[in-house]
């Protein structure tokens, strides 16, 4: 009974791996540039620089600032303004043909806060980065391709919980850490895989579930969307068309007054899928490492600048929010990405071994081909 109960594992940890292998490899190895993408931009010179002016230079108003962005791209809508993470006299801006353009028909740009100059981001919009994160996020097929990798991901954290179902009677044979070097090179290997395996296990898991919510970010806010904010903006239904929005000067102090203790994160314009047709939307941040990056968004009226509500947060939203900085190592700066970058090449190291143990132990279970002389007739 108990041989039974290990070759079941054994046939759920063998198909759930070489299942999921390939896309992982994918994602393992496109994943490696962009735990460092803060530093690459820099290095090839796509990250924006802002030119140095005295320490008290005035900054512009915000409309001034949507005016400027307008002005670069025109004939686009503003979508999205947010605050250079790296340099606070930066501002991000995000425009397209129309409010409600899905995020890759977008057009990022950074614009200098106190002279409202126009800088240009290659790798935000293009190039080897984007291409890097495109592949590791959807494979260029957006919500399918999406579904597929999470599916896979599903996979992968199969594969690791029957692995370490099967190690466990493993490790009463030999001690943790043993590598018989003196046996067949794969059975050295088998030793390194599940050694490797193990030691990656719990980052595994902790990658794995964070890349299958991000991968479903895109239902997460269809449901946000459908659910919460469609309630807090039922009162807009039957409302008119927006002809004219209020400037936005003062979008940060009105969304700062019901949220005190918060910071600005990022601003969604009318119409965009953050926002509704008749609303500014003010993401707003917690000012600690941890709640920097839980947003709540103040619904304010594009019309009357009035508050309409301050919307709540639901559980699946807080752990997209959670999931996707942890998932590429952003929360403990350079030591903390330097950890994740050794993991991922660990992991790249468990792939590839387990489909070599399966490719030799397939060809071993092969009957011996015998060559039969050909009878003339």
């Amino acid at each position: 009974m108990k041989s039974q109960t290990v070759r079941r594992w054994s046939v759920v940890h063998t198909w759930s791996s070489l299942i999921c292998t390939l896309f992982l490899l994918m994602l393992a190895l496109t994943g490696l540039p962009l735990i460092f993408h803060h530093e690459i931009d820099h290095l090839l010179g796509d990250a924006p620089h802002y030119q140095d002016m005295p320490a008290d230079t005035a900054r512009l108003s915000l409309e001034q600032l949507v005016k400027a962005a307008e002005a670069h791209r025109p004939g686009e809508v503003l979508q999205y303004f947010g605050w250079d993470e790296d340099d606070p006299n930066g501002v991000m801006a995000i425009t397209a043909a129309t409010a409600g353009t899905e995020p890759n028909a977008s057009h990022t740009f950074a614009l200098d806060a106190r002279t409202g100059q126009a800088l240009e981001m290659p790798s935000a919009n293009g190039g080897f980065m984007m291409f890097m994160l495109r592949l590791h996020v959807d494979m260029y097929a957006e919500l399918p391709g999406k579904l597929l990798l999470a599916f896979m991901g599903v996979l992968f954290v199969v594969a690791m919980v029957s692995g370490t179902v099967l190690y466990a009677p493993f490790m009463r044979k030999l001690e943790f850490g043993t590598v018989r070097a003196g046996k067949s090179t794969r059975t050295r290997w088998l030793d390194l895989h599940n050694l490797i395996g193990v030691v990656t296990l719990t980052w595994a898991l902790v990658v794995g579930v964070t890349g299958v919510v991000s991968a479903c970010a895109d239902l997460l806010i269809a449901s946000w969307r459908n659910d919460t904010l469609a309630a807090m903006v039922a009162p807009y239904r039957d409302a008119p068309p927006l002809t004219q929005r209020a400037p936005a000067d003062r979008l940060l102090q009105i969304a700062a007054g019901v949220a005190p203790g918060m910071e600005a994160d990022f601003i969604a314009f009318p119409g965009t899928r953050f926002s509704s047709e008749h609303h500014y939307a003010v993401f707003l941040k917690g000012n600690t490492h941890l709640t920097a990056y839980l947003t709540t968004p103040v619904l304010i009226d594009a019309r009357t600048l009035e508050v309409t509500a301050v919307v709540g947060r639901p559980w699946y939203m807080d752990a997209l929010g959670m999931s996707q900085p942890l998932h590429f190592g952003d929360y403990g700066g350079m030591p903390m990405k330097i950890l994740w970058a050794a993991l991922d090449v660990l992991t790249i190291i468990v792939l590839g071994s387990g489909v070599y143990l399966w490719w030799v132990r397939r060809r071993a279970a092969q009957p011996a081909d015998v060559s039969r002389p050909q009878v003339a007739r």
